[in-house]
């Protein structure tokens, strides 16, 4: 059962307090809503998130943070009375009904309208009155107001809502020609015929619509463009061969100029994306001078990996890699296939310096780092060892269950480890690095790994943009560094999700969540040197799980949504084809509104598939290129799925 209370003063502090709301009276007014009684069932676990989610009629109900704004911008008094144009859910409704007086909230879907009275009924809410309209009208009968909020952007503001503000009241309203244009401004009455405007910054809202917005009921983005975008875009993709044919990763020599390449996935469980990636990578590897390998994955794990394909041997089935959910991951017949040719790549590279790595970038494994770092000072410092031990103490309670630690983290008067794993990571760092020192490398990038892991476990409790950007940091920071330690010539192929590679910067991560990843972190430093390369698919199969920590299971992927990317990719009747946005600027143009993309991590859950897996993302900004694949299917795990019958192989170096 989740805890909606604690859920709910994380969300005020995490997504509303820290992000710049700062009047005590809205702060607390939100505190006391149950957001989750006013979205649809089957949504309440999403109550709590800061975005805005379907709510039937083609409304939305809005982000906490932007209720919260208005609320704060609108300066309600507890004698006011309030207007709210579009009620939807009933959510702000009650937010503003906590603050005021008397509220009153014009909807013009009646079942809405008639939906939300229920609810606030249901939540207690008395002073509240709703009435189905149209909203650019106002509530002259009501009127004068001391406050109007407007859930909906008109191109322009109507004068007859300016009319019904009290002398000294404010309208706050999203104004703008488009979804892109519009600037959130407030109006005070100052005198009978005199008005003031501020403008209070970009907001993104659905349309007012209505006899006075300057709006027709119309089509999304994606519905009103052109219904000729399918066959542009199957005239401008250039069709793919077979995975296996070598002609495949011969088709991606273009990238092979750039310092690193970023090969996406639209989910962790489909083995087109990883054997597609893995072709690609050959070729990089074998003709264009690429010697780093940098996955989503673990820094200990993939070190293990790392000493095997440079040569090292078989370790014990008790050390094997990937073992934390989700295992499969990387412990799938893919992965080792690569890895295998991996290994008799390097056989036939003599010049060390020249062989090609496996390198995690990712902060989990806080254990298995700790293991690494006390490993390599045990062999050449046992007293800088002790130390690290004595460090360490302190997250050895949590180290296997790291959750753990950021809630009693949490706790009044308990003493972080922060500034001990720091200076124990500063320490390494200091160590001078002899020629190809790999064990030195890998102690160094362990200690980071800890330091980070421990910031990561920290904070997660509060939620929000923070833990996603310190997790990309992170990732970022471990990709630098290895390319530093390889040299000025050195080239990097970076395997992660779209949501790490493509550029946040164009998608509502960034616009909406303030979030950053890899892939915008990437461009800002590397420029034009980099390549961001996605990867989709319309339907097939997929391995994930239900829910974090429970079982692998093979699931069908629904047929992607109307209006979205992968809907018009499926649409240009192509099985599979790469789209280089570089090459083809005009369609790119066409395609940079944002409009929906799917995304599926190692959870999928096809009956909340529009809430859980699509976000709004322009892709030809978002990436460089997008590689696509019709239909699909899971990727093929090594350990055997509950079951099961029949032996595994057992393929080194994961084992089974």
């Amino acid at each position: 059962m989740l805890d909606f209370e604690h859920a709910r003063h994380r969300m005020v502090e995490a997504h509303i307090a820290r992000r710049g709301v700062h009047d005590k009276r809205v702060l607390n007014a939100v505190r006391r809503v149950a957001r989750e009684q006013f979205v649809d069932e089957g949504f309440e676990e999403f109550a709590y998130e800061d975005s805005p989610l379907p709510i039937g009629s083609g409304q939305t109900i809005s982000q906490p943070f932007i209720v919260a704004k208005m609320a704060e911008t609108a300066e309600i008094e507890a004698t006011d009375r309030v207007l709210e144009i579009g009620t939807g859910s009933g959510y702000a409704a009650a937010v503003l009904a906590e603050l005021a007086e008397h509220v009153f909230t014009i909807e013009r879907h009646r079942s809405l309208a008639q939906r939300a009275e229920r609810r606030l009924n249901a939540a207690g809410y008395r002073n509240i009155e709703v009435r189905v309209g149209d909203g650019t009208k106002g509530w002259q009968e009501k009127a004068p107001f001391d406050a109007i909020v407007v859930a909906a952007a008109g191109t322009s503001i109507p004068l007859g809502l300016q009319e019904q503000l009290e002398i000294g009241g404010r309208l706050i309203i999203p104004v703008g020609e488009d979804l892109y244009s519009q600037r959130l401004i407030r109006v005070t009455r100052i005198a009978a015929n005199k008005f003031e405007e501020e403008d209070l910054g970009g907001v993104m809202f659905v349309p007012l619509i209505g006899e006075h917005s300057g709006h027709d009921e119309n089509p999304s983005v994606r519905e009103a463009r052109s219904p000729a975008l399918p066959q542009r875009i199957a005239r401008a993709a250039e069709d793919l061969p077979q995975i296996d044919d070598p002609a495949f990763g011969a088709m991606f020599d273009r990238f092979g100029s750039r310092r690193v390449v970023l090969l996406g996935e639209a989910s962790h469980g489909t083995s087109e994306f990883y054997r597609a990636r893995a072709a690609v990578t050959r070729r990089l590897l074998q003709r264009h001078g690429f010697t780093i390998v940098a996955v989503e994955a673990d820094w200990p794990d993939a070190a293990q990996i790392n000493r095997y394909v440079r040569g090292g041997e078989r370790q014990s089935d008790a050390q094997r890699p990937f073992r934390r959910f989700p295992t499969w991951m990387w412990r799938n017949t893919e992965v080792s296939e690569f890895i295998g040719w991996l290994r008799e790549y390097n056989r036939n590279v003599f010049d060390h310096a020249r062989k090609a790595g496996f390198y995690g970038l990712d902060l989990y494994n806080m254990s298995g780092s700790i293991a690494t770092v006390l490993a390599y000072l045990d062999k050449v410092d046992p007293e800088a060892a002790a130390v690290a031990r004595e460090r360490y103490g302190c997250l050895m309670p949590w180290q296997n269950e790291p959750t753990t630690y950021g809630r009693a983290a949490l706790r009044p008067g308990y003493r972080t480890c922060e500034e001990a794993v720091v200076r124990q990571c500063m320490d390494l760092f200091e160590r001078s690095m002899t020629e190809d020192d790999g064990d030195l490398l890998d102690a160094k990038q362990s200690a980071r790994l800890v330091a980070s892991a421990e910031r990561y476990y920290r904070v997660m409790y509060y939620g929000g943009a923070e833990i996603w950007n310190l997790r990309d940091r992170h990732m970022f920071e471990t990709l630098g560094q290895l390319l530093d330690a390889h040299g000025p010539g050195s080239k990097a192929v970076v395997w992660a999700h779209n949501s790490h590679i493509g550029d946040a910067r164009h998608t509502d991560m960034g616009t909406v969540r303030d979030e950053l990843n890899v892939g915008q972190l990437c461009r800002e430093r590397f420029g034009d040197q980099t390549a961001l390369i996605g990867f989709g698919t319309d339907t097939g199969t997929v391995a994930c799980a239900s829910d974090w920590d429970c079982e692998m299971e093979v699931k069908d992927l629904n047929p992607s949504l109307p209006g979205s990317f992968e809907r018009l990719c499926h649409e240009s009747g192509k099985p599979s084809f790469l789209l280089d946005f570089g090459r083809h600027c005009q369609l790119g143009d066409d395609l940079a509104a944002p409009g929906p993309e799917r995304y599926i991590g190692v959870i999928y859950r096809p009956e909340t598939e529009r809430l859980s897996h699509y976000m709004d993302s322009s892709v030809s900004r978002q990436f460089d290129a997008f590689v696509w694949f019709d239909r699909t299917s899971a990727v093929t795990p090594l350990s055997k799925p509950a079951g099961s019958i029949g032996k595994v192989p057992d393929t080194f170096p994961f084992g089974i």
